[in-house]
């Protein structure tokens, strides 16, 4: 990507979250604005990380603000914002209130054991909850096909029987 697109992205992402309202808006809905004011898909992983390091950026300096602000005891302008994320060298470190992302730049839910995570994913313009194994190539974590991804609906059927999914788990090892 040439240093002109890239600048151009970054002024209309800046701009869209000037104009956004922080307490609700996530990242997607800002790279989806952003490209839709310029025509241009930003959902390719290149800009879609470039979008995440702007928004990361823009959040950092509205809560060294706020930060500042209340150090000379004016009242708190900026909110910590939910769609706070590492920097590439935290990605693997949890921070407290920050939220962690894959080398993917989807959103890990938890992870379940070494390789296995629970991940919130954008496939064609859809999310998916995706529980799946991983694996190491190139000093990446990358998704391999040893796993399952739900659509929303999906996962909201799903999510409501788990009471009865315990049940049943309690009821055999009870046979056991």
């Amino acid at each position: 990507m040439d240093s002109e697109l890239a600048k151009q992205i970054e002024e209309t992402v800046l701009e869209v979250l000037k104009n956004s309202d922080m307490d609700s808006t996530t990242e997607f809905q800002v790279r989806k604005a952003a490209s839709q004011q310029l025509g241009i898909d930003l959902s390719e992983p290149a800009r879609k990380k470039l979008v995440r390091n702007v928004v990361q950026t823009y959040l950092e300096e509205q809560q060294a603000k706020a930060e500042a602000a209340n150090e000379e005891g004016e009242p708190e302008q900026v909110e910590e914002e939910a769609e706070e994320e590492g920097s590439d060298d935290d990605k693997k470190k949890k921070k407290k209130g920050a939220k962690e992302f894959d080398d993917e730049g989807d959103l890990i839910i938890c992870r379940l054991s070494e390789k296995r995570r629970v991940t919130l994913t954008e496939f064609r313009g859809k999310s998916l909850v995706s529980i799946r194994e991983y694996y190491k190539k190139d000093g990446k974590e990358l998704p391999s096909s040893k796993g399952i991804s739900l659509t929303s609906e999906q996962w909201s059927n799903f999510s409501k029987n788990v009471p009865a999914i315990e049940k049943a788990i309690k009821k055999l090892e009870g046979r056991l």
